[in-house]
């Protein structure tokens, strides 16, 4: 099948947010520059792993190389750019380090037909295969949008004491509970 690859070279803005409320919300990654307006959804637990392997990468480049991780200085507050039009629902990410540019590049795949489609086209220039995101970030981009994960991760709802599932206002039964003290409600451990 015919690829739609959108490709974003250090772009004006690329951010990780949300619309709908607290248990209803609807994740996206959206890459802008002058022209365009991407945006490709995605789940939380995606954007969760996403923010920590992009950490982990720009620490371990860094120890390689020896440069200094930036702090994050002025991470993006702002909404989603509208339109928001869903391009893809993510199923596969990579992360890579080009040396010879000094850029990190987050790539976001459509799903593929195949698992052996899927790894063969991920972080690849061909032709056929699934839909792809592909940005590439300068280290302060990178860090930058490392924090804004954490604060839109965290302005969900709260995990459970005992299973780590999110909380809503009613509570929740607990699968850790055993039967015992069944319902877990904001605020409470029992």
């Amino acid at each position: 099948m015919s690829r739609q690859f959108f490709f974003f070279d250090q772009p004006r803005r690329f951010v990780v947010g949300t619309v709908g409320q607290p248990g209803e919300r609807v994740f996206y990654l959206q890459a802008a520059d002058d022209s365009r307006i991407v945006s490709v959804a995605l789940e939380k637990s995606q954007v969760l792993v996403l923010a920590e392997r992009l950490e982990q990468l720009i620490t371990e480049v860094a120890t390689r190389t020896g440069f200094e991780v930036p702090e994050a200085v002025s991470p993006d507050t702002g909404p989603l750019e509208n339109p928001i039009d869903e391009e893809f629902r993510v199923a596969a990410m990579g992360l890579a380090y080009d040396t010879e540019s000094g850029l990190i590049i987050v790539e976001a795949q459509a799903p593929a037909e195949t698992p052996e489609e899927a790894e063969a086209s991920l972080l690849e220039d061909i032709e056929d295969g699934p839909d792809a995101l592909r940005v590439r970030l300068a280290h302060q981009a990178a860090v930058d949008f490392i924090e804004r994960a954490r604060r839109v991760i965290a302005a969900g709802r709260p995990p459970c004491p005992l299973c780590n599932e999110p909380l809503d206002s009613a509570g929740h039964v607990c699968p850790r509970s055993n039967g015992y003290r069944r319902q877990v409600r904001l605020g409470s451990s029992d």
